[in-house]
């Protein structure tokens, strides 16, 4: 028999709601023991791709495997599976304790082993001692950590998690997304998160597939996708992003030159956006940069090829980690983010921006 290597495959899955495509025949693997998240805009296809997975939906067209297992018209309470909604879910007339032991009941666990692994499951959530309450004495970010439990406590081999942290303040996420990315490698149980927040996504994730209008843009680890997006949109989504438009001058076997007004760029060859990687001179193209990526000094001593391009600053922000610097360059406006600070620079200061050409996007217009 051949090993299983991944826990869930979806083949060339198709939904669509009258004319709506919500997806459009996406292949998707997820590895044993990862945490994957689905990460895209709404309407983007990701709970809908979550949803077919749990059994809520079924496919127009298109296979769920688990385990190795076909589950496309197997119902949801036969997969195997904890879930974990936005809006916590938990029955209001119980008690933690009685929540917890509700599904365990209907898998006739014995009382004694019920008792164990509830109290296994608050320990994991940090809740050991609050068996007692009712959902409406707990606070938001307590509720969410019972329905986590809830979910864990009958040992599901996959673990799916709908924008659970959607609802909280951005105190209680970030504590939260620790604590399900420590349960998580803590268990070892594969999950599939759903998020539309890229900090959740790049912060807790194994691997992040990028979703738009029903297709999948890209799927690779956080520093992958941020680094070295493969697509236009994958770049414009995931982070602060600058853009110019310009024409290729000259092209070799390692770098790309273009011309933006009376500035020259150049451009790592690796780093094409989208299909279309045959550039030729006379190209139209945009440019892309991020924030975090552009140096800024007072003068024009850099040693970088993309260095020695006046600006003048049009704005200044402090961040408290970080100041956000906007600036002109050649009529175009540019923003920097970078911890530095230099009394010189004040709005209005001529100052030199630059960057290298290995953090430089292009993509053919």
């Amino acid at each position: 028999m051949q090993a299983i290597k991944n826990d869930v495959q979806i083949k060339g899955a198709f939904k669509q709601f009258g004319s709506n495509v919500v997806l459009d025949g996406i292949d998707l693997e997820v590895k044993q023991g990862e945490l994957l998240t689905l990460l895209g805009p709404s309407g983007c296809g990701k709970t809908t791709t979550l949803n077919l997975i749990a059994g809520f939906l079924e496919a127009d067209s298109g296979e769920v495997f688990i385990k190795g297992k076909n589950v496309t018209k197997i119902p949801p309470y036969k997969r195997d599976l904890g879930m974990v909604f936005q809006t916590y879910s938990l029955f209001p007339h119980m008690t933690v304790y009685e929540n917890l032991s509700f599904g365990l009941k209907l898998r006739k666990v014995p009382k004694a082993d019920q008792d164990k692994k509830i109290s296994r499951s608050l320990e994991l959530v940090k809740m050991l001692g609050l068996e007692h309450r009712y959902p409406r004495e707990l606070s938001g970010g307590q509720r969410q950590r019972v329905a986590i439990a809830r979910a864990l406590v009958v040992e599901p081999e996959l673990l799916l998690l709908d924008e659970p942290l959607s609802n909280l303040d951005a105190k209680l996420r970030h504590e939260l997304r620790t604590e399900i990315k420590r349960l998580q490698k803590e268990i070892g149980v594969t999950t599939i998160f759903v998020t539309h927040d890229q900090e959740e996504a790049l912060s807790m994730s194994d691997r992040v597939v990028v979703m738009n209008g029903g297709k999948i843009e890209q799927i690779s680890t956080p520093t992958e996708i941020y680094n070295h997006p493969k697509t236009e949109f994958v770049f414009n989504f995931i982070g602060k992003s600058n853009s110019f438009e310009g024409k290729i001058v000259s092209v070799n076997n390692q770098k790309i030159t273009v011309q933006m007004s009376e500035d020259v760029f150049h451009v790592d060859v690796d780093n094409i956006l989208g299909t279309d990687r045959a550039c030729r001179i006379g190209d139209e193209v945009k440019l892309y940069i991020r924030p975090e990526k552009i140096q800024i000094e007072s003068n024009g001593n850099g040693s970088k090829p993309n260095h020695l391009h006046k600006a003048t600053i049009t704005q200044m922000n402090y961040l408290g980690t970080a100041w956000e610097i906007d600036v002109a360059m050649s009529g175009k406006s540019l923003q920097i983010l970078t911890p530095a600070y230099d009394s010189a620079w004040q709005v209005g200061s001529e100052v030199y921006v630059g960057w290298s050409p290995s953090e430089t996007m292009l993509m053919k217009k």
